[in-house]
């Protein structure tokens, strides 16, 4: 292909720029997901040790910095590598599991909802409709300042507030493939509805919740960030990003990589995330 036909037809670079994209995100992911399994041998220090003689250490490339703690350290003299590590751990473990539970109770209620039609799915988009009119940051506050906060309450909370999306689409392509021949057949052969659903109806809708699957996990991680800031998410001393940088605020004037740091692993993570989910979305349109 021509230099004259890319400027006619740009269609073939933004393909090529998608595709390196998507391939940005998956790798983006992928090391994340690689730095949270290996997180007790990648890291050089114990990420909850303190040493209040070592405290807010530059990174080693700044004035004063020591190869022993190559992000420098905290306000309290905790190594600021070793707990960016962990970090890692603790946001992909929350996105993973929020989805899991929002998947589980929104993918059941669109498929249902989409296959019975009828009463049903009446039920099911008042259910819809109910949770989009919660405002979905000031209830997650709520319900951890009334609870506690935890590890496993940030989880739920946010699994129980992030099922929408998934219970939309799943009822939209649910009705798109419902009257279809291969449901029929299989109805036809005698096959009860929950088979049905599990067999024919969830394995032709997987590749859309796919996609659903990873904005909500950057969207979970955001405001697992947002709660951990405001002080009602992730508990100290264990290192969220969002409970680094609120920590850091006090600092940030006259050691400003104490919240540079986890704020510039936030937006990496989040981006890698978006970036893949869309080129799922682009592959999947491609082969559909």
């Amino acid at each position: 292909m021509t230099i004259v036909d890319l400027a006619v037809n740009p269609r073939p670079r933004r393909t090529a720029f998608r595709r390196v994209s998507a391939l940005l995100g998956a790798a983006i992911v992928a090391a994340a997901l690689l730095v949270a399994i290996f997180a007790p041998v990648l890291t050089p220090h114990d990420p909850f040790a303190q040493d209040l003689g070592s405290r807010l250490i530059p990174p080693v490339w700044m004035e004063g910095g020591q190869p022993a703690h190559l992000l420098g350290t905290d306000q309290i003299g905790r190594d600021y590598l070793s707990r960016l590590i962990y970090g890692t751990r603790i946001s992909l473990m929350i996105g993973v599991f929020t989805v899991i539970v929002s998947g589980a109770i929104g993918i059941t209620l669109g498929v249902v909802g989409g296959f019975y039609g009828g009463r049903t799915d009446e039920f099911v988009m008042f259910l819809i409709t109910c949770r989009l009119s919660i405002p979905l940051i000031l209830v997650a506050l709520t319900v951890v300042a009334l609870v506690g906060s935890s590890l496993l309450v940030v989880i739920l909370t946010l699994g129980l507030l992030l099922w929408e999306r998934f219970a939309v689409v799943a009822r939209t392509t649910t009705l798109q493939v419902r009257n279809l021949d291969y449901i029929a057949a299989a109805q036809a052969a005698g096959a009860s509805p929950l088979r049905v659903l599990a067999r024919e109806v969830l394995p032709n809708i997987a590749h859309h919740l796919l996609v659903v699957a990873t904005l909500e996990m950057a969207l979970a991680i955001l405001l697992e960030a947002s709660l951990s800031f405001l002080g009602l998410g992730v508990p100290q001393p264990l290192p969220s990003w969002g409970l680094m940088i609120a920590e850091a605020k006090e600092y940030m004037f006259f050691s400003p990589w104490v919240i540079v740091t986890p704020g510039v692993a936030l937006f990496v993570l989040v981006l890698g995330i978006n970036l893949l989910g869309d080129g799922l979305r682009d592959m999947l349109r491609a082969d559909s």
